[in-house]
């Protein structure tokens, strides 16, 4: 409705009303003051129109009315109802008025916020009905039930209502406020808890579920789309407008997932004094442009060291590091260092003039399939990198070292898995001999890390798939870059040396799994997003393991960090002629020779066969 309407709807609400007050007010002595109602309402048609204009009143879409607009309205009326009061007092004073009861302009004020409110509430309820009574669907229409009684839930309700075109009927919301169950929402009643929604969408026939809490963590919202698969309906997650509004909603319309929504266990909790020991101290960091190397640097900032060093192959990422610790943490001096692992002499000066008395050696390659056909890459840079820091850090005094580790070092089939594992080796093996806290800290695969699936998959969905699994039975374990960081932390903290620390990582997690847990938390159904199994690529397991068949485990200081020992396959001797046959084999590139030495050292290691063609052809 066009607000002229509106305006002329308010004259004859300002005439009434002023009316009523006079009637209300006298009663049948009315006719006495008919000299004063006159003038009266004169005023009132000349003040409360320009008031309310002057205040916007014809500048809104009453269509859409709240609370907001019903607020604004009666400053207006108030306003305008004031400004008549003072032009009546000042008509008595100047005996332009005879006399005059003031609470006619109270009860005038009464009854035009009234009469106003009604025409303006009237013009929303008339265009909600309109909207309800608009086209319909010819589909059969679907009985909906809406997880969640807040304002999403509400807003969600609402909209319905509005658009029966939809095709959907809304029964009623679950919930898991106990103030809100029995209650009604929208004239919609909160029938139980979310735990039993199973039983609320057999005992009413839903077909439906939409779930409207934008703000609950990942696990409950994983839950009740869990509970909705089992129950046998199609559910879908609404983002809140807030989300919108802050970006955590992208153009596609998927919902941005919390790493932590998909741990599926409790999330490991930290106390803000561990890892104090580095505070004051001088702290390099290798790898530190990487994701497990800058949430190092993060954590190591946060303590305050000495002087943190920033140590890494590739300059942009150093860059970027460096800018995000200077914004973060403007009060800790950094020293940024761009160097090669692989590069002894380079090392070895750089420990020389730096002197660190703690290491994190974080920088590694990582991917499986890339080793498998880069093996000489694989074992300079883990291998023989690892080798180059470790010598140079027991030369220039450094008190801890610790090492990142995988859990494919476990029994390793990969090439990658071998070449952590021989790194392993030799941060022990520098322990025993030089007496200090070198140790190293293993773990499994990092959720969010560059290259790790969660990006991968995001990706793939927002193409709208499919998403790429190379076995439905591949499983891994997980953890966030935070948790795992955190206890690397903890763990070089209370090492004497040559300790093998294990993270615990809960059960390993099938990748199908995650990749469904991401599709459904991204707002989507597992039915709208493809997943095609590629198959296991070379060196790969379906299932790894945190420590070896007959390790020694024991709990430490922290419950989430186990102490592990293993029987070593070699001796400190075989590990010293490996390591040179190896580093002379990858300055040959001899893919053939280093097979050979890594099955020799490690019983469970076996060339991959695409490794094997590849040498066997190139010998031809």
């Amino acid at each position: 409705m066009r607000n002229r309407y509106i305006l002329i709807a308010d004259v004859l609400v300002f005439v009434v009303a002023a009316l009523g007050a006079f009637v209300l007010r006298f009663d049948w002595f009315f006719a006495h003051f008919q000299r004063e109602f006159v003038l009266y309402a004169v005023l009132a048609l000349i003040v409360k129109p320009i008031i309310f204009y002057v205040l916007g009143m014809y500048r809104r879409y009453w269509r859409y009315a709240s609370v907001h607009d019903l607020l604004a309205l009666s400053l207006a009326v108030s306003v305008s109802s004031v400004i008549m009061g003072l032009l009546v007092s000042i008509g008595l004073r100047t005996h332009a008025i005879d006399q005059f009861a003031r609470s006619v302009v109270m009860i005038d004020w009464l009854l035009t916020l009234m009469a106003t409110g009604g025409a303006r509430l009237s013009v929303r309820l008339i265009g909600e009905s309109r909207g309800k009574s608009g086209p319909h669907t010819d589909r059969e229409p679907r009985r909906l039930l809406i997880a969640g009684a807040g304002d999403a839930g509400a807003m969600v309700l609402r909209e319905i209502q509005r658009n029966p075109q939809l095709g959907l009927v809304p029964v009623g919301f679950v919930d898991d406020d106990p103030a809100k169950l029995g209650k009604r929402v929208y004239g919609l009643p909160v029938f139980a808890k979310t735990r039993d929604l199973a039983d609320v969408v057999h005992g009413h026939a839903i077909d439906e579920v939409t779930i409207a809490m934008p703000s609950a963590p990942g696990p409950v919202v994983r839950q009740v789309a869990e509970d909705c698969l089992k129950a046998g309906v199609r559910s879908q997650i609404v983002p809140g407008v807030y989300e919108l509004l802050d970006g955590n909603v992208s153009v596609s319309r998927l919902r941005k997932v919390d790493i932590v929504d998909l741990l599926r266990r409790a999330q490991v909790k930290w106390e803000g004094t561990s890892g104090s020991y580095v505070t004051g101290r001088t702290v390099l960091v290798t790898g530190a442009g990487g994701s497990i190397g800058l949430e190092l640097c993060r954590q190591v900032a946060h303590r305050s060291p000495g002087i943190l060093i920033l140590l890494g192959h590739g300059e942009n990422s150093l860059f970027e590091a460096r800018a995000h610790l200077h914004e973060h943490f403007p009060g800790v001096k950094l020293r940024l260092v761009v160097a090669d692992v692989r590069d002894k002499t380079r090392i070895g000066q750089v420990f020389a003039r730096l002197r660190p008395h703690i290491v994190f050696h974080a920088a590694a390659h990582k991917h499986v399939p890339l080793m498998e056909d880069n093996p000489e890459e694989a074992i300079s840079n883990n291998v023989l990198g690892t080798q180059n820091v470790v010598s140079a850090a027991a030369a220039s005094g450094v008190e801890r070292f610790v090492l990142i580790s995988s859990d494919k070092a476990v029994g390793p089939s990969s090439l990658m898995g071998a070449s952590k594992r021989l790194a392993e080796g030799i941060v022990q093996e520098a322990a025993r001999r030089e007496g200090r806290a070198f140790v190293v800290v293993r773990f499994g695969n990092v959720l969010g890390s560059r290259g790790s699936v969660v990006p991968i998959f995001h990706k793939q969905i927002e193409r709208g798939g499919p998403i790429t699994i190379t076995h439905p039975e591949m499983r891994r374990f997980f953890m966030t870059i935070p948790e795992a960081v955190h206890l690397v932390l903890e763990a070089g903290g209370f090492g004497k040396g040559g300790e093998l620390f294990v993270l615990r990582m809960g059960e390993p997690v099938r990748i199908v799994d995650l990749a469904q847990d991401l599709i459904r938390l991204s707002g989507l159904s597992v039915s709208d997003i493809p997943i095609v199994f590629t198959g296991v690529h070379p060196g790969e397991k379906l299932e790894e393991s945190l420590w070896e068949t007959g390790a020694e485990v024991e709990t430490t200081e922290h419950p989430e960090v186990l102490r592990v020992s293993e029987a070593q396959p070699w001796t400190s001797e075989d590990l010293g002629r490996a390591i040179q046959s190896l580093a002379t084999a990858v300055e040959l590139g001899s893919a053939a020779t280093i097979d050979t030495i890594l099955e020799q050292m490690i019983p469970t290691f076996a060339p991959t066969r695409m490794r094997a063609v590849k040498t066997n052809r190139a010998a031809i």
